[in-house]
């Protein structure tokens, strides 16, 4: 292997939930008289999450969110929990494929119980133990802040600078190549439309990957 660690964003990159997710949002905003693509939402709004993400939307707005978004939000939430989320194409195998011993995190703006959830859903709870953590529960600076990554290098026990990082958004990118990683970033999702390699490419990521049969080549 040519790192000592790999530091897995989470939405996008190992579960399928960042179209869905998007989709349901673009819906909404759509129904209350604001026409958005789900497209749209996602290079407005993927990637941040909590307080920041609530205030992306109503700046969008222009106004504050109906008193009834963070009811339906939270059903939408609870539905997909109870449902489960497909596996990014090739995700299992690739973290099954990994050295028993080499260190790996979660690295998510999700809320831990949505992470652990879909970890169990798709069979790769064991293979990250402890090490998952979330932008709003372990750090007081959120993607895309580098925090989260030198935080989960620092459990790790890994120099940042040793670790590989795979980021689908924007948002996750910044993050990570301010962290002093290796990034890469990830178009293996079905959210990853045209042109979105480019974009993490203009933010400085070391490398693209449309799969994780790159990955695994960039890897080593």
């Amino acid at each position: 292997m040519k790192f000592k660690a790999i530091l897995f964003d989470f939405d996008g990159v190992l579960i399928e939930s960042e179209a869905s997710g998007n989709r349901h949002l673009a819906n909404y905003l759509t129904g209350i008289g604001h026409p958005i693509t789900p497209e749209e939402s996602m290079s407005r709004f993927m990637g941040h999450a909590g307080t920041e993400f609530l205030s992306r939307v109503e700046d969008w707005l222009g106004r504050p969110l109906p008193e009834d978004f963070q009811a339906i939000r939270q059903a939408e939430n609870e539905r997909v929990m109870a449902e489960g989320v497909e596996a990014v194409a090739g995700a299992i195998a690739f973290v099954r494929a990994l050295p028993a011993d080499l260190p790996r995190a979660v690295v998510s703006s999700s809320r831990t119980r949505w992470l652990h959830r879909h970890l169990d859903h798709i069979g790769l709870a064991d293979a990250f133990g402890a090490h998952v953590y979330s932008g709003q529960e372990h750090v007081s600076q959120p993607k895309p802040a580098p925090d989260l990554y030198l935080h989960a290098a620092a459990q790790l026990g890994v120099a940042i600078g040793n670790c590989a990082i795979l980021e689908d958004s924007e948002v996750g990118a910044t993050g990570a190549v301010a962290s002093g990683a290796y990034v890469i970033g990830l178009c293996a999702g079905t959210h990853c439309g045209l042109g979105h390699d480019a974009r993490l490419r203009s933010l400085g990521v070391d490398a693209i990957a449309h799969d994780f049969e790159e990955v695994a080549q960039l890897v080593g």
